[in-house]
This record gives C-alpha cells, structure tokens and sequence, in this order.
C-alpha cells in the first residue's frame, strides 16, 4: 500500500555531504513515521534517523550533528541531509515507513535502497 523511492545516493570525499531522498505514494495518510535506515556488508540494517508525523526526530548516535532529517509533508518525501561524512556512514541507505495498527499491528515499508560510498 505505500511505495518509497530513495535517490540522492552517490560517491563523495570524506568531509563531503549529500542529501537523500525519499518519495512515499500509495496510502500515504497512514504513515505515522518514517526514517533512514543503513546496511554495510556484513552488518545489520540499522536505524540512522526517524521522524514522526508530529516532526520527532531521533538519530544514532553516530551521526547526531552530522545528519539531519526532515519532511515535506506536502510531498510526502522525507530527506537526510548527511554532512561531514566519513568512511564508516558508507554503506545502502533504505528508506522506511511504518504504519501502527490499533491493536499493535504494525507493517514496515522499504524503499529499494540508494548506495552511499564515502571514500578516504
């Protein structure tokens, strides 16, 4: 019922920065949040970033003054704007979105995945 298309992956320079992407359609009106999700080889997909439809963001650890997310409701697209980024963020970036059901259900939606390399 939701789609996600992430873009904006590529390969930059330590220190550089790029900003991802990602388009929601379908049942967009059910999304309670959405967030960025990374993958290195041979590691666990893990959380990055999270944002709720009420603009609550969280980040890992990792990250925290270096990445930003933000929404575009009125587009239903969500950003992570990724700065001074370093050898360790590469990796596929997934795009998500969760829908909470009343009883908790819950269904978690995955975009196709961006390449993010940040070479030394």
């Amino acid at each position: 019922q939701v789609q996600l298309v992430e873009s904006g992956g590529g390969l930059v320079q330590a220190g550089g920065s790029l900003r991802l992407s990602c388009a929601a359609s379908g049942s967009t009106f059910s999304i309670n949040a959405m967030g960025w999700y990374r993958q290195a080889p041979g590691k666990q997909r893990q959380v990055v970033a999270g944002i709720t439809s009420g603009g609550s963001t969280n980040y890992v650890d990792s990250v925290k003054g270096r990445f930003t997310i933000s929404r575009d409701n009125a587009k239903n697209t969500v950003h992570l704007q990724m700065n001074s980024l370093k050898p360790a963020d590469t990796a596929v970036y997934y795009c998500n979105a969760v829908q909470y059901g009343i009883e908790g259900g819950r269904i978690d939606y995955w975009g196709q995945g961006t390449q993010v390399t940040v070479s030394s």
